[in-house]
């Protein structure tokens, strides 16, 4: 069974006044789909992700992350949590997995404020829940050479997200993970070694 994926920063300061700035930062190193570009929806949580939302906003095409983070500016506070969603382009097997296909993937960008209530464990300043891992690992594909490309475009991408927020913002800690606590870096090296 396919695990979520998370990717969790942390910032050496994230003040109140801080948090939707950063959020623009790490959301200007997201790789966006052609096909669907740009933000499109953004909500606010009050106190905790139970609590119902105070705004939530969609749009069709999707909005640069400034736009969208002053959308959310008026309501700042350190016990409200915002999210922005957005999609990248994966490779998706198609028809039977004999060909594949680029296709827009969720993501969700969730900005904690230091107040705000989360039944997790800690998650990080900024938490981007990238989806399902299976478009990385596609356990139950046999992997032919044209597979095991398109898992590494997959995989690649995900690499050059993580390092864009490496050398691009200001986060002094990142970890990738899923639920199931296994090490995603072990997984991805394990399936893409059966080929060689």
């Amino acid at each position: 069974m396919p695990d979520p994926l998370y990717l969790s920063l942390w910032f050496p300061h994230f003040q109140t006044i801080e948090m939707l700035p950063r959020a623009v930062s790490v959301i200007r190193q997201f790789l966006f789909s052609k096909q669907r570009p740009g933000i499109t929806y953004v909500a606010v949580h009050p106190v905790s992700w139970s609590e119902p939302t105070i705004l939530e906003q969609r749009f069709d095409p999707g909005i640069a992350p400034e736009e969208a983070a002053a959308i959310a500016q008026d309501l700042l506070h350190s016990d409200y949590a915002y999210t922005f969603d957005a999609y990248w382009d994966l490779w998706i097997p198609v028809e039977s997995e004999e060909r594949w296909q680029l296709r827009p993937n969720p993501v969700r960008f969730m900005v904690h404020g230091a107040e705000f209530e989360h039944p997790e464990a800690e998650v990080g300043d900024i938490q981007v829940d990238l989806g399902l891992e299976t478009p990385f690992l596609y356990e139950q594909l046999q992997l032919t050479p044209d597979n095991e490309n398109r898992l590494r475009e997959n995989v690649a991408r995900l690499v050059a997200f993580s390092a864009a927020i490496e050398k691009n913002t200001a986060a002094s800690a990142r970890l990738l993970w899923s639920e199931s606590e296994e090490n995603l870096a072990q997984k991805l090296i394990s399936r893409l070694q059966k080929v060689q």
